[in-house]
This record gives C-alpha cells, sequence and structure tokens, in this order.
C-alpha cells in the first residue's frame, strides 16, 4: 500500500498573519474545550517509523490516539518498508493514521506534513520530536558538514515542528509538547560533541518554549534517556553495552517501551501541572 503523498504549494490556512496595517491585532475565534482522555485525539510523532519513535507511535495506538508519523531514508536502512510495517499495525488497532516522509529540517516539508496531518486527522493534539541523528567523532575530526547536520536534524528539527503547531496549539487553548533529547546532554562521553550539544539545545529550547506556550494551556517537557535497545545500540560494540549496563544502578539498559510510557505520561492529564522539565529515563547510569 503506498504512503499518502502532499503536494499542497499554497500556505496554511492556520498561518500567522500580521496585524493589519491600522496596528490592530487580527481577533482570534474562541477556543473550543478540547475533551479529556486519548480518544479522537491526534499525536504528531517525528522519526516515527522505527525504534523509540516506533514504539511512540504505538503506544499512542494502543491508548487509542490517532497519529501521524513522518521518517526520512537513512543509510542502508529501508526505512520506508519499516514504516510501511508500522502504519498497518497502528490501523489494525483501529486508530486513524497518516504517515508520509518529512525532513524535519525543512520548513516547508513541515508545514505540509503538519498540515496535512491536520487535514486527514481531524487535529493535532500531542507533538513528539523524536527526530535525531548521530555522527560521532573527536571535535578535531569533526566536519562542519557532520556538526551542522546533527545540529540541523536534533534542534532546528524540533524547532520547526515547535513553530508549525504553536498557532494551532494557541488556538484551540490546549497541547502537550514532549522532546527527546539524551543523557549525553548533561554526561557527555568521548566524540559526541555534536550530539551532545544539540541534546542540550533541546533542553534550553524545551524551557524557553515552556515559557511562551505556558499562557495557552500548553505543556512543554523532555525526556532524556540513556541507552535504549534499538537497531541504533545493535551498530554499538558488545563492550559499550556491557558497560551501560553495567553503569546502571538497575543493571540494565531501557526497552524502548519504557521510555514510550513516559512519554505518554507527559501527554497525559496526570502531567497537567508539569511543565519546562526534563525526566530522565537512564535507570540510573546519571547516578553513577
Amino acid at each position: 500500500m503506498p504512503l499518502p503523498s502532499f503536494g499542497f504549494g499554497h500556505r496554511p490556512s492556520w498561518e500567522y498573519e500580521a496585524p493589519d496595517a491600522s496596528g490592530a491585532a487580527l481577533e482570534e475565534p474562541e477556543p473550543q474545550p478540547v475533551r479529556k482522555g486519548w480518544k479522537n485525539k491526534v499525536a504528531v510523532v517525528t522519526g516515527g517509523a522505527t525504534g523509540l519513535g516506533r514504539a511512540v507511535v504505538m503506544e499512542f495506538g494502543k491508548l487509542g490516539c490517532n497519529v501521524a508519523f513522518c521518517f526520512v531514508n537513512l543509510p542502508g536502512r529501508d526505512v520506508v518498508e519499516q514504516a510501511l510495517l508500522t502504519e498497518t499495525a497502528l490501523a489494525a488497532m483501529g486508530v486513524g493514521v497518516y504517515a508520509s516522509r518529512c525532513d524535519v529540517r525543512d520548513r516547508e516539508e513541515v508545514e505540509r506534513f503538519v498540515h496535512d496531518a491536520r487535514q486527514r486527522l481531524g487535529g493535532i493534539h500531542f507533538l513528539v520530536n523524536n527526530a535525531g541523528i548521530a555522527n560521532d567523532g573527536a571535535l578535531w575530526r569533526l566536519s562542519d558538514e557532520a556538526w551542522r547536520e546533527v545540529l540541523d536534524t536534533n534542534v532546528t528539527g524540533a524547532f520547526n515542528c515547535i513553530r508549525s503547531v504553536a498557532p494551532i496549539f494557541r488556538q484551540q487553548h490546549y497541547g502537550k509538547i514532549v522532546n527527546v533529547s539524551a543523557h549525553q546532554a548533561k554526561r557527555p562521553g568521548f566524540g559526541v560533541t555534536n550530539y551532545a550539544a544539540s541534546k542540550a539545545a533541546l533542553l534550553g529550547l524545551t524551557r524557553a518554549v515552556a515559557v511562551e506556550l505556558g499562557p495557552a494551556n500548553v505543556n512543554v517537557n523532555a525526556v532524556a534517556p540513556g541507552f535504549i535497545r534499538t537497531e541504533r545500540m545493535a551498530m554499538l560494540p558488545s563492550e559499550v553495552i556491557e558497560r551501560a549496563q553495567k553503569s546502571s544502578v538497575l543493571g540494565r539498559v531501557a526497552e524502548p517501551e519504557d521510555v514510550a510510557h513516559v512519554v505518554s505520561f507527559l501527554c497525559s492529564e496526570s502531567a497537567r501541572h508539569i511543565t519546562g522539565q526534563t525526566i530522565v529515563v537512564d535507570g540510573g547510569l546519571s547516578l553513577e
């Protein structure tokens, strides 16, 4: 089954418009109350075809939430096939699903994806900025491209997505945003200068956006996982994985679902008074 494609060339109807020449602000419609619970709500998850992102979209699907997720092709991996499998699994749960390629570094692609997701699923209530990449190496060997690619994806990509959903969340006076950082933001190892910098920047972005969107009843938080048993971990040397397990006071690495449960909690009404915070999900790795 081919994934839906988009071809919109016009500006989204919900895009911000400047005040008129008189200087008076345009009147905004009164927000409609958003019902509690998960049913009929829509979650947008970036990088949702594989790994942690897939666990997050499946978590929302199990809760009865409609899901839109985006992805890009990665070197040496058939992400399109994984996206189809994820889309099929969600549809089997009886929830609405929309999947599409989208490079979060490209503002226009993000706006089209958000517009299409909203049109197809009837709204947007949650945003999980999960899309991220790593390009490790000693800082004196990092190329300009390796630096920019990681920062543009991990930080600018999250900013692009937040900027696109902000008018929707402000208008409806409701929304939840969760940014996926990492334990390396505060405890970097060797060779992760660009990755650690990008994940630390996400924490600052989380706090700043929480301040700006808080008056619109939007909660903005972050999760900072340690090592997670995903496809990327399988690429690490066995000694690195063993060291990660031993460094965790719980003696294990996280399963993707361990982090996905925390993400859904932060999007729930149980977390309605939590904003601007970072929840560390590292099995006690940061206690060492």
